[in-house]
């Protein structure tokens, strides 16, 4: 079957373990990614990722499963055997050669004549905007030109899959938004199935058509951005991606994908997605919402809500971030403050002290426990 071939998926892995010495790092770990695609390995430090990283560009042996890659297993294939390039978290340039020293040294090793060389080196350069910077060194350049360079030492190889260990790590915040963009372009203009490894969930969810969530070797959640963020699989997830609420409930009916769970401070049931249909009637859950889900109003404002349900909480704290306020409100029985966000017209609406009614429409939290 051809590499990267649309019947099967470009990379497999394949219930694949790695340990080191008592430390279980990757737990019966299986993924597909599909040709073309851009998939982040999402978790803390520590969670197996850049170990799984490892295991794809064949610095490490898996002591279980399998690695293939356009259909081909990996197992015994060295590193320099394998179609196959990393970006790392320093981006490891040659500090002694120019742009165009760092683009082509690669190439060097291949057998590849010098017109067809030139030809690879002069396109990448042109593609990433570097032609004008091909004379500069690494010390001469910005991070994200420095960025550029080291991707561009990658990209001129042509790999069938492109790694990344944490390659904007080192960049400033601003800095980071722009160049990250930057490679969400690159990405889908040259279609290498790349994969990518943070513990940065903006980047995450910004750059990714799927991602894989990971905690203690294992895997969480394996999903596309959009339903990591609105229907997480479990606790762990709703916490690591975004800022979660988790709001304590007794479920009364179960229904399709769906609960309906009675929460402290409200006399009317909620209904919550409930995705995977874990929920039982009696049961004790957890519910999750987002911070913007609410809709904020002043406590004594009498509008009746037929779409959801109700609380009164008393702000305790609040922080100006700029487009909106992020408050911590006391509701009674909730236990742990709740964390809202809002986008206000006047400095006082969120003040410590001040009691908003916080509405919450139908089938938008989601059981997480």
């Amino acid at each position: 079957m051809p590499e990267g071939s649309a019947e099967r998926p470009h990379v497999e892995i394949r219930d694949v373990s790695k340990t080191f010495g008592h430390v279980v790092a990757v737990d019966r770990l299986s993924l597909d990614v599909a040709t073309g695609s851009f998939t982040t390995l999402l978790g803390p430090s520590g969670c197996g990722k850049t170990t799984t990283l490892r295991m794809l560009a064949g610095f490490y042996d898996p002591d279980a499963g399998d690695i293939l890659i356009g259909g081909v297993p990996q197992q015994g294939i060295p590193p320099n055997r394998r179609n196959v390039s990393i970006v790392f978290q320093d981006y490891a340039l040659f500090p002694h050669m120019t742009v165009l020293q760092n683009v082509s040294y690669g190439l060097k090793f291949r057998r590849l004549d010098k017109a067809e060389r030139d030809r690879r080196v002069s396109r990448v350069l042109e593609f990433l905007g570097l032609d004008a910077l091909e004379a500069r060194h690494p010390h001469e350049l910005s991070g994200g030109q420095q960025q550029r360079v080291a991707l561009g030492r990658s990209i001129v190889m042509e790999p069938h899959v492109l790694l990344m260990d944490e390659p904007l790590s080192n960049l400033d915040a601003k800095l980071r938004i722009r160049v990250r963009a930057e490679l969400k372009e690159i990405q889908r203009a040259t279609g290498i199935t790349t994969i990518y490894v943070t513990h940065d969930q903006d980047e995450a969810l910004s750059l990714s058509d799927r991602v894989a969530v990971m905690a203690d070797g294992r895997l969480q959640q394996y999903s596309e951005p959009w339903e990591l963020y609105h229907a997480p699989a479990n606790r762990f997830v709703a916490d690591f991606v975004g800022y979660a609420n988790v709001i304590p409930g007794r479920v009364l009916e179960r229904g399709a994908g769906t609960a309906t769970v009675l929460v402290p401070g409200s006399n009317t049931p909620l209904r919550c997605l409930d995705p995977a249909s874990r929920a039982a009637a009696g049961a004790d859950v957890g519910v999750m919402v987002r911070p913007e889900w609410f809709t904020l109003s002043p406590a004594d404002e009498k509008a009746a809500i037929t779409d959801g349900v109700v609380l009164i909480g008393e702000v305790r704290s609040g922080s100006f971030l700029g487009a909106f306020v992020r408050a911590f409100l006391e509701v009674p029985g909730i236990g742990d403050p709740l964390v809202v966000e809002s986008t206000v017209t006047r400095q006082d609406q969120m003040a410590s002290g001040t009691r908003l009614r916080l509405c919450l429409p139908h089938d938008r939290a989601v059981l997480v426990d």
